[in-house]
């Protein structure tokens, strides 16, 4: 009797987490994944390779941008709601916050491996020498008066050379992804800021008035110089293609997949490469993610199988298939690191994001 009161306890909580939550009338057979466009074409691979040695069915896997995707996934609990989402910028505490609200109590943080981000020109003019301070003074909304310390003016530069001579005499023209992006987060973050900062005043601004900095910093053009290409990259690749003089603000790992197209700026003298990144002397990289919903590991048929094929050393190690797509891998302790959260399915907590 007390076997079949058991039991029927766990009947219920499926019939609650697979029709009644969801509201569909059937439970989900697939892994839903939404995200990043840097993390997309790498959750692809590892979804087409998860789903020809696995009985389970092919997870599904959507590029929503990782703004995009944060929402839809910590929108809920059930299966109307994605079990994973992929970003490439690392989720912050008011995201989590909202996760908590709606119900989504336990949220595992994976970290990938790495990517840079590359400021990019087609193949058939001359590869650009940048710094962080050309790119802030062609891409910022607002523009330093120069010897007026604390005035600002609306960016009036339109060519290169107008920035830096040794620059092409050429329209500032530069396709790049939108503000849903974690790709223009990070951008923002390590190039504008970096850019903003060789201006000694503006870098003091940080610690005095750490808003009017981040204005100053994080607000791009609105007069067409910067035109947003939307969340996926291979967009941006098309349009150097066929915008010779323009530039593109895109993840490595989509250079490296049209090198016979693209090529990659140098910035503050390095330029773009697997090695650079690894070692750190690119100065605009950075880390790659994805977030799941532990509710839906055991409820949903091959998230566990998945997760392990995803963090599996044939995948992201050193060797790995996704190394053949541009992923940057992390040093093998950080990879057992994650590995064991992926195992023991550690949640993320606020204090974590401290």
């Amino acid at each position: 009797m007390k076997k079949f009161i058991i039991t029927s306890i766990g009947l219920v909580y499926l019939f609650i987490f697979g029709i009644a939550q969801a509201g569909t009338g059937a439970a989900r057979d697939y892994i839903s994944i939404v995200g990043s466009s840097t993390v997309y074409p790498f959750a692809t691979v590892v979804a087409e390779s998860f789903g020809k040695k696995n009985r389970f069915k092919t997870p599904k896997v959507e590029s929503t941008g990782s703004g995009g995707g944060h929402k839809l996934f910590g929108a809920g609990i059930g299966i109307e709601y994605p079990d994973i989402t992929n970003s490439s910028a690392r989720i912050t505490k008011n995201q989590l916050k909202k996760d908590f609200k709606n119900g989504v109590k336990e949220v595992v943080e994976v970290k990938i491996g790495y990517d840079g981000i590359v400021v990019a020109n087609s193949r058939q003019v001359r590869v650009f020498r940048l710094t962080k301070k050309d790119l802030f003074l062609a891409l910022a909304k607002q523009v330093p008066v120069v010897g007026d310390q604390g005035v600002f003016k609306p960016n009036h530069y339109e060519t290169w050379k107008q920035i830096n001579p040794s620059l092409p005499d050429i329209r500032i023209e530069v396709f790049g992804p939108p503000p849903t992006s974690g790709t223009r987060d990070t951008f923002v973050e390590l190039a504008m800021e970096g850019g903003a900062n060789a201006f000694k005043w503006i870098a003091k601004l940080k610690k005095s008035d750490q808003k009017r900095y981040k204005v100053i910093c994080h607000t791009m053009r609105e007069d067409g110089v910067y035109i947003e290409a939307g969340e996926n990259d291979n967009l941006i690749v098309d349009k150097l293609s066929k915008a010779p003089e323009a530039l593109g603000i895109l993840g490595y790992s989509f250079l490296d997949q049209n090198t016979d197209k693209i090529q990659g700026a140098f910035i503050d003298g390095v330029q773009p490469t697997f090695q650079a990144i690894s070692d750190g002397s690119y100065p605009v990289s950075r880390p790659l993610y994805f977030y799941i919903k532990k509710a839906h590991v055991d409820n949903i048929p091959g998230m566990r199988e998945y997760l392990a094929e995803f963090t599996s050393e044939m995948a992201w190690g050193d060797e790995g298939y996704l190394t053949t797509k541009g992923l940057i891998p992390m040093p093998l302790e950080e990879r057992q690191h994650y590995r064991k959260v992926v195992q023991e399915l550690i949640p993320l907590t606020l204090d974590d994001l401290n």
